[in-house]
């Protein structure tokens, strides 16, 4: 079925516009959602929810390009889902990640401006191989637990672990050649 003939049967509130949706553009609205999420069951949550909000808001809208109105629908979705997902895991690992580095990373000191401390940080990561930069980074930018880092890795827990321990520890003698107090 053509887009015109399943936005009209949204305009007709004909609950086969649904169906004709989904057959049309299942896969790709739950690659859309699945892609960012990276959860089959929040994707299944994310799915339903872009086909009642196709249905809630067609009409009065009248898309151009049916494709992209519901992958920008799904996109949406997916987004809030997976900001709603991590302020429960960020808190647990933003405690876990500073207090990790709080014996390596001072308080700003008070000759040492926030810009400057960022402008070192920025200076010592582009000086790591890029696994540890990505290793470091998604530990404490990102603030992932070790068990995630594995996984979008494929490294063990115990060479992150080590990684990040090392990697700190070089943070520490950088700072310090750069007379920066710890």
């Amino acid at each position: 079925m053509d887009d015109e003939s399943i936005v009209s049967l949204y305009f007709s509130r004909s609950e086969s516009a649904i169906r004709e949706t989904e057959a049309k553009y299942g896969p790709a609205i739950s690659d859309c959602a699945y892609n960012i999420l990276l959860s089959r069951r929040d994707t299944e949550e994310c799915v339903n929810d872009a086909y009642l909000g196709a249905w809630n808001s067609i009409p009065p809208a009248r898309p151009a390009s049916l494709r992209a109105y519901l992958l920008k629908i799904t996109r949406n979705i997916a987004i809030s889902r997976l900001r709603q997902n991590l302020a429960k895991k960020r808190s647990r690992e933003l405690e876990i990640s500073l207090s990790e580095l709080e014996d390596v990373l001072p308080a700003c000191p008070p000759d040492l401006s926030p810009q400057e401390l960022g402008e070192l940080l920025n200076e010592f990561l582009a000086g790591l191989g890029r696994d540890a930069r990505t290793v470091f980074l998604r530990k404490y930018w990102f603030f992932d637990s070790v068990a995630d880092i594995s996984a979008r890795t494929g490294f063990s827990e115990a060479k992150i672990k080590t990684s990040l321990h090392r990697t700190r520890e070089r943070l520490r003698e950088f700072l310090t050649d750069k007379g920066v107090a710890v």
